[in-house]
């Protein structure tokens, strides 16, 4: 049996997208106060220091503080290797990237949600991934 957690974030984050058609007011540089959530699935584990737990939300933060927030928050996201066209679709996948990398193999990543505005964002789930 697997069991899915969650945690969410905030950025603020500037960037352009660079495929819209010109005179598309999303090709000017513009930011986001970005809210990010992550959903990772896996068994809870049965001895540890995560007994009774997926995995510690505190190894979630680690991930979030060392590898995400400090490479996007407060920067341009076109800078950042890989988001080059970041589109909220396309941050969801960095994101997702980025937690498989640092995360337990006892874990994984099963979906990822970028929220750019209260009223839009982006979803990649483990069905899309």
């Amino acid at each position: 049996m697997k069991t899915t957690i969650w945690k969410s974030w905030t950025l603020s984050c500037a960037h352009r997208l660079p495929h819209v058609l010109e005179g598309h007011k999303c090709g000017r540089m513009h930011g986001h106060n970005f809210v990010l959530e992550v959903h990772v699935s896996g068994p809870v584990q049965k001895d540890g220091g995560s007994k009774g737990m997926v995995v510690d939300f505190a190894a979630l933060d680690r991930v979030w503080q060392q590898h995400v927030h400090g490479q996007l928050d407060h920067g341009t996201l076109n800078d950042v290797p890989g988001l080059d066209n970041p589109t909220s679709e396309n941050v969801a996948r960095w994101v997702w990237d980025v937690f498989e990398a640092w995360l337990p193999s006892s874990v994984s990543v099963v979906k990822v949600v970028v929220q750019e505005k209260d009223t839009s964002g982006a979803m990649l789930e483990a069905s899309h991934a």
